[in-house]
């Protein structure tokens, strides 16, 4: 079977990317699939995870106005889709363009959209103008007027399938990037968050509870990794708080799981997710999570008071205080890194990618 996934680059360290290099690495190695990837202006950037060597990589170029980017971009994916004649064409493009790719391709064959992210990404400040919300309204209609004409709606958490009034929608959860045989000894006085610094991580929110945090447990560090956003300047916010000591940001790094091992708690300030990656990743080596229940994803993972804490979206107080929970009690920390473990292998990729095999294969019947 040939399929061909279109995104726009994965030479970058997000978690769309990731979860693209897992599943076609699996789908290649396990059930021996053709795959091809389309990206958009990468030239000769290479991919920042691994991919496997038999898959085979179109880059298209595009350039100009609006008009003129559009058009390269439809005659470029028309001619790959020529070219190669694929079994299933697999759209992975948050971008409001990736929608209207069965109406442009006139549905050459069965066509998926794969939904990575909330709808909540069109907002990137707590407060919306008028006009601003406008165009996001208008943005909604148009997704979900290209969202129909798809053979399948793929989605990754039960409460993305509320974001959506479709009757072609499917949960499939992402894939475990890793699952290590070792687990973090939860002694390093080490509270971990991961993910590009943006207002949807909400890092502003972690600082300003981590400012009670290390008043009380001055002895313990913050670390953040993640592509940086200067714009935000989160840096600017640790020093006004206090926190600058006891704060340090990282860019990001291939051997995560490294980063993971060597710390104890692991921290989710995000306003709002598409799954929420990061906390099956951080469970998978052992650590306890604490995430605010923002939609969508966190509730779906974390069983509250059982493999993680999850804390009312925006109660900065309490986040504190969960954190401080958590450094205090040893043994619940050691209990509930044990529970995360243990409740992530769900997400195994053997349990993950036969569910996109059975997809695939009942489109194509």
């Amino acid at each position: 079977m040939i399929l061909l996934y279109i995104t726009n680059q994965i030479c970058g360290a997000a978690g769309l990317e990731r979860v693209l290099s897992i599943k076609t690495n699996y789908l290649v190695e396990k059930y021996d699939y053709s795959i091809h990837i389309i990206t958009l202006n990468q030239n000769n950037e290479p991919p920042f995870y691994t991919f496997n060597p038999k898959i085979k990589h179109h880059d298209i170029k595009v350039t100009g106005n609006s008009l003129q980017y559009i058009k390269e971009y439809i005659f470029g994916i028309k001619r790959v889709v020529k070219q190669i004649k694929p079994n299933v064409i697999s759209v992975c493009d948050d971008g409001l363009k990736g929608f209207f790719l069965p109406l442009l391709l006139s549905k050459p064959c069965p066509m998926i959209y794969e939904r990575h992210v909330s709808k909540n990404i069109e907002f990137t400040e707590e407060k919306v103008s008028f006009i601003n919300n406008l165009k996001t309204k208008l943005t909604y209609r148009l997704m979900h007027a290209g969202a129909k004409h798809f053979h399948k709606f793929i989605v990754l958490t039960k409460d993305n399938i509320n974001e959506w009034q479709l009757n072609n929608i499917q949960v499939i959860s992402n894939p475990l990037s890793f699952y290590p045989n070792e687990s973090s000894k939860l002694n390093d006085k080490v509270v971990l968050a991961v993910g590009r610094q943006s207002y949807q991580k909400g890092y502003d929110r972690l600082l300003k509870s981590w400012k009670k945090v290390s008043l009380k447990h001055p002895d313990w560090v913050l670390h953040i990794y993640g592509k940086f956003d200067t714009a935000l300047m989160l840096e600017n916010l640790a020093m006004e708080l206090g926190v600058s000591k006891s704060v340090c940001f990282f860019p990001p790094v291939k051997d995560i799981v490294q980063v993971y091992l060597k710390a104890s708690i692991y921290v989710m300030s995000s306003r709002f997710e598409g799954f929420g990656m990061v906390l099956t990743e951080a469970m998978s080596c052992g650590l306890p999570v604490i995430s605010y229940d923002c939609p969508c994803g966190p509730k779906d993972i974390i069983t509250n008071k059982v493999n993680g804490l999850l804390i009312k979206n925006n109660d900065i107080d309490a986040f504190s205080s969960a954190i401080n929970n958590l450094i205090e009690n040893e043994s619940l920390r050691l209990n509930m890194g044990i529970m995360a473990k243990e409740s992530v292998k769900k997400y195994l990729p053997d349990q993950i990618v036969p569910q996109w095999n059975k997809l695939f294969k009942t489109l194509i019947s």
